[in-house]
């Protein structure tokens, strides 16, 4: 049985002007299984970061054009979203020199001739250091998407809602551009819990976000959970006509399709509460409390006048 080969996972480049040592140190990248790149002088290497995205840097202190200090200091200036692992390599091996390499942003040293089980060890350090910032900074995504969205549904929460809507209509205004919320609550959802259960009452509101997100432009539009069985939808650049359509879509959606809960069809359906802002090149002022103020008044009206329907009003010069 052939044995497997491990693919190494993060990318290096090799700067080194001298023929001899860049063959040792290709010929050990290859060995390794490694993916690599080559450039024989820092102005190269920086030419290559237009093209490319490496992990780590492997690089001679002496150079023509750019040498090794000046790579490591022009690296660390610019504006990456994540670390570059930098080994520099040279015969220079006083403390003076080890220092010098040092603060001019290399994380490791290593002397020439570079020795296969040496820069071995400094690879995996440089992989073990790679792999520690990939999952801090997935982390502190999770984290941060967690502060943000609903726990049951994935909706974005009140919080965020509050935040974000303010900047939805501020946006608005200041372009001149349409913006439509939906204000959407399930009909009779108490009764969907006191019939089928709490937990069959979570799918429903679970599948519920889900239809609505696939009505919706990703990316662009977006759905928070307003409270309880109540949701908001965001139509960002979207005029009343548009908000009209996808309220109805959403509508029929539901309605024409019972959710699927332990077991049990349940048959739901929602009322919608449609508001569009119209911006005009006046200095009126809208403000998120009036829209929606409004929003919540339309979806009263379809709630009063039988439930499952969109009632829709159009908010201008609004002071």
């Amino acid at each position: 049985m052939s044995a497997t080969i491990e693919k190494k996972s993060h990318k290096i480049l090799v700067v080194e002007d001298d023929p001899v040592s860049m063959a040792i140190l290709t010929a050990f990248l290859d060995k390794e299984k490694y993916e690599y790149a080559v450039a024989s002088n820092g102005q190269e290497a920086i030419d290559k970061y237009s093209e490319d995205f490496f992990s780590v840097i492997i690089t001679d202190w002496m150079m023509p054009e750019m040498d090794g200090l000046e790579l490591c200091r022009l690296l660390r200036t610019m504006k990456i979203n994540r670390y570059i692992y930098i080994i520099m390599v040279t015969s220079l091996d006083t403390k003076a020199d080890l220092v010098q390499g040092l603060e001019a942003g290399a994380d490791e040293y290593i002397i020439k001739p570079v020795h296969h089980a040496e820069l071995r060890v400094r690879l995996k350090n440089a992989t073990r250091i790679l792999d520690l910032e990939i999952n801090l900074k997935k982390s502190l995504t999770e984290i941060s998407e967690l502060s943000i969205r609903d726990a049951l549904t994935g909706a974005f929460n009140r919080g965020y809602m509050d935040h974000q809507l303010v900047q939805e209509v501020k946006r608005a205004q200041r372009y001149v551009h349409p913006l439509s919320i939906l204000m959407c609550d399930l009909d009779h959802f108490k009764l969907v819990n006191d019939t089928y259960g709490h937990q069959a009452g979570d799918e429903v509101l679970k599948e519920f976000v889900k239809q609505i997100n696939l009505s919706i432009r990703r990316g662009i539009d977006w759905v928070s959970r307003y409270g309880g069985e109540e949701f908001l939808v965001v139509l960002p650049e979207t005029d009343f006509k548009g908000c009209a359509v996808v309220a109805e879509r959403i509508r029929q959606l539901i309605a024409l399709n019972p959710i699927d809960a332990f077991g049990c069809e349940i048959d739901v359906t929602a009322s919608f509460g449609a508001v569009t802002i119209a911006p005009t090149e006046s200095r009126n002022i809208i403000h998120m409390e009036q829209f929606l103020q409004l929003a919540d008044k339309c979806l009263y009206q379809a709630k009063e006048s039988g439930r499952n329907r969109v009632v829709q009003q159009l908010m201008e010069k609004i002071g």
